[in-house]
């Protein structure tokens, strides 16, 4: 693996983490109706960011395109939760929008 990459690597993890925790926690809220579109949103990104992760570790060649639609992904998910209070949601909206970046930086 390209040394490049390994500070991608981490904030795509991080991101599929967030993802996660984000994921559980809404599942959790009272009206988890209105938390819908966050909860499905947080399974796209926290998937997009784990497939990136191991294409990233196996050196695939379709690095470089996962990363644009990982950004994509990364950035509706962000402002998805940014639009719900919880901690839990700004978080992971703030890790969306640091791994959004990074994938465009890499792409």
């Amino acid at each position: 693996m390209a040394q490049a990459n390994e500070k991608l690597l981490q904030v795509v993890h991080e991101c599929m983490e967030a993802c996660n925790n984000c994921y559980d926690a809404c599942l959790k809220e009272d009206d988890v109706g209105m938390m819908a579109e966050c909860i499905r949103m947080d399974r796209e990104c926290a998937d997009i960011c784990s497939y990136l992760e191991q294409a990233i570790t196996r050196d695939s060649p379709f690095v470089t395109e996962l990363t644009q639609v990982c950004a994509t992904i990364c950035e509706a998910c962000g402002q998805e939760c940014e639009k719900h209070d919880h901690d839990h949601c700004q978080r992971c909206a703030e890790a969306c929008f640091r791994c959004a970046e990074a994938c465009r930086a890499a792409a």
